[in-house]
């Protein structure tokens, strides 16, 4: 990925996992892609948004709007192990998220530490 956010790897990595989310969530159940897929693609969608604006946003208001994100990659978290335990998920296709959320969450986490450091942690 090119561009302001090229030395972030938060951003191209959450781009793949909102691209493979949307794939596997258009799969559903009728049932359930007007709920439980919804609040996935919302809490990854949410998540995306925060990371955004905190790369945008005053380096004063940048420690808001990542622990935004973190509540909304928790939110994520919940609702992918929702989708296991309702059998919307392979054992395989879990597996895949929750991995790709732990290293997200690590990428944040690290971002986190820098700004609450005075230094930008990427």
């Amino acid at each position: 990925m090119s561009g302001p956010q090229s030395g972030y790897p938060i951003f191209p990595k959450t781009h793949d996992l909102i691209k493979w989310l949307m794939e596997h969530t258009a799969g559903f159940p009728r049932n359930q892609r007007f709920m439980l897929a919804k609040r996935v693609q919302d809490a990854v969608m949410d998540f995306y948004e925060c990371i955004i604006a905190a790369r945008k946003v005053p380096l004063r208001q940048r420690a808001e709007m990542l622990l935004r994100a973190d509540v909304a990659l928790e939110t994520l978290r919940l609702h992918l192990r929702l989708c296991y335990d309702l059998k919307l998920s392979s054992a395989d296709q879990y597996k895949y998220a929750s991995q790709s959320v732990n290293e997200i969450g690590k990428l944040l986490g690290k971002w986190i530490q820098g700004v609450k450091a005075g230094n930008e942690s990427r």
